[in-house]
């Protein structure tokens, strides 16, 4: 097995025992992104070679500063890296080099890491499909000519195409589930408050974004997940979290899940996507688990006005200072901005009347299930020169976000959910699922999802064809 191949708990072990050195691993990174990147634009604000190899040559010098130590890390473009051109993918900050990092490149840091790059998003992580003006777009290494999803699109394909052994993403509406599905990998959405935001602005009232990891296997996801998990002093939400790593598989004979499709028929899916779904579910029966169908338990209109009422609040608020540069801003920032300046006190409370109300809903559904599935797409990727899917098999879709509406049961109750690889569909493409499970039940979710790996290993049967080196 190639080194850009082997799983990010394989290279860890190797560099912390010496039988691999961080200078070697640098220069199979540094080689791959050569040899990939331009098929694909992944990776992007690539620091020079030299200094991350005398980087790396330190790391090899040094005592070891935590589990990452070692490890080539690019990092969502989406947050602040020191020394690194941090854009968000917009024109407006296309020169803006950080002197600190956030909270959660600082973790990284902290632990080891090297951050190497950043990977690619849409702008200001707007729409699942990762293309911008700054750095254009991010083509699915399936096939190139299709879209790689968002906002973690770059982060996924870097890592089906072993340029990085674990990547960090963020999820608030699919961001990290809706990648890991079109590239064949895992993304974990958190419970909210696992994993701290950046401390500014308000830290109180947005609570539908959340970072995460994404890797090859849960296994990996459990490493990344333990540095970047626990409080910030500086912020009221978040709690002390237990350590998930070494991650073992969940013992699954016996457990109990709900399988909820296209809720009823509230979820437009695209021919093919509801038969790959359900064929992950015979894997988990055939690992004892009882898969049970479940009636739709919450109404989707009123999740989606809920959401649509949050969301639009919440983007409005991060980007309202930006429409002094309205030229600069494209058409779906400014539609959130401005929807969302329209939003009344009044009308936030009762969003959050009908999250509250889903909440408890599901709650007691945790009570007879100990996890739900749901697809992780209602889509295949379409092309890199559509914005967005404006229909779904006939149905017309009314906002550029739409067509992501399965994610909303979870993005807005703020739970712990694993998107895991179900594998391709007629035309090679992948697909996946979402397992999700109560507040808090994170390790649980992730052991499930480590026993359905074992099962299956769909990114390591079937990789990309430009990852193997």
């Amino acid at each position: 097995m190639s080194l850009t191949r082997r799983s990010a708990t394989k290279l860890l072990s190797d560099l912390n025992t010496g039988k691999l050195t961080a200078v070697e691993l640098m220069q199979a990174t540094l080689a791959q992104i050569e040899k990939v990147n331009p098929q694909v634009n992944a990776i992007v604000a690539l620091r020079d070679a030299d200094e991350l190899m005398a980087e790396a040559a330190a790391a090899d010098q040094a005592v070891s500063r935590g589990p990452l130590h070692g490890l080539p890390i690019a990092v969502k473009d989406l947050d602040d890296v020191a020394g690194i051109v941090s854009s968000q993918g917009s024109p407006i900050f296309a020169n803006h080099v950080p002197e600190k990092d956030s909270l959660l490149a600082q973790r990284m840091r902290d632990a080891g890491a090297i951050l190497i790059a950043k990977t690619n998003v849409p702008e200001f992580g707007l729409g699942s499909h990762s293309f911008n003006p700054v750095y254009g777009v991010t083509c699915n290494p399936y096939d190139v000519s299709v879209s790689a999803g968002g906002s973690s699109g770059g982060a996924a394909v870097a890592l089906v195409t072993g340029m990085t052994a674990l990547a960090d993403g963020s999820d608030m509406m699919g961001s990290l589930r809706n990648p890991a599905a079109w590239n064949n990998v895992y993304g974990f959405r958190p419970s909210f408050g696992r994993v701290p935001a950046d401390p500014k602005g308000d830290c109180f009232l947005h609570q539908l974004s959340t970072h995460g990891p994404m890797a090859r296997s849960p296994e990996d996801i459990a490493v990344l997940l333990d540095v970047i998990s626990g409080p910030d002093t500086c912020q009221m939400h978040g709690y002390p979290v237990i350590d998930t790593a070494p991650l073992k598989p969940a013992e699954t004979k016996g457990l109990r899940i709900g399988w909820l499709g296209d809720w009823g028929g509230a979820f437009a899916i695209e021919p093919g996507l509801m038969e790959l779904s359900e064929a992950s579910l015979s894997v988990f029966e055939s690992l004892g688990c009882h898969i049970e169908p479940v009636a739709p338990p919450f109404s989707a209109d009123e999740m989606w006005e809920s959401w649509m009422t949050l969301r639009s609040w919440s983007v409005a608020m991060r980007l309202e200072p930006l429409l002094e540069q309205k030229a600069s801003l494209k058409d779906s920032a400014l539609w959130e901005i401005e929807r969302g300046l329209r939003v009344s006190a009044l009308d936030v409370h009762r969003a959050s009347e009908v999250r509250s109300a889903w909440f408890r809903t599901a709650a007691a559904l945790f009570n007879q299930y100990d996890a739900l599935i749901l697809p992780s797409t209602q889509v295949w990727p379409f092309a890199t020169h559509i914005p967005y899917p404006t229909e779904i098999a006939g149905q017309t879709m009314d906002t550029y976000h739409r067509w992501m509406q399965i994610v909303i049961p979870v993005s807005l109750i703020g739970l712990p959910s694993l998107a895991v690889p179900s594998g391709f569909g007629a035309a090679g493409l992948p697909g996946g699922v979402q397992i999700f499970g109560p507040r808090g039940n994170d390790a649980q979710i992730l052991a499930i999802g480590a026993a359905y790996h074992t099962a299956t290993e769909w990114p390591q049967k079937q990789p990309a064809m430009m990852e193997v080196a």
